[in-house]
């Protein structure tokens, strides 16, 4: 069983922040940083890009305004909303999660750092990708 379904079935107490007919938020066990939460479908889809429309379109609308609201609560500075898809992004957790990350300084646990790559032949690219 997902231990986000242990979850949100009760079976696993959580530190729920909020929660509706659709999503669970609660309080991420590991607290990268003060606030650190997770924005949960209660249907199970193994990660975000598996997610119906509906469910997506929620659980974006949620993150949005609990973000907010812990941004107010907190004092942060800013924050990083994001989700991996696949382990080799990131996922440990195999079902659809958004984590809401509170940044208070530069110095936070956190470290997402963009390096430039090879070289891309971006009109090669441009026409492989442009969805049609």
């Amino acid at each position: 069983m997902c231990i986000f379904c242990d979850i949100i079935e009760g079976k696993i107490p959580s530190a729920t922040i909020y929660e509706d007919d659709k999503v669970k938020a609660f309080l991420d066990i590991s607290q990268v940083t003060k606030g650190h939460t997770l924005v949960v479908p209660k249907k199970h889809f193994d990660n975000f890009l598996e997610c119906d429309d509906e469910t997506t379109s929620h659980v974006m609308k949620v993150a949005k305004m609990l973000g907010n609201h812990i941004l107010k609560e907190t004092g942060a500075k800013g924050m990083n909303i994001l989700t991996n898809v696949h382990e080799v992004a990131g996922q440990s957790v195999m079902h659809c999660h958004i984590h809401l990350i509170p940044r208070y300084s530069e110095q936070d646990a956190l470290k997402v750092e963009f390096q430039e790559s090879e070289k891309q032949d971006l009109d090669a690219l441009c026409a492989q990708l442009q969805y049609k």
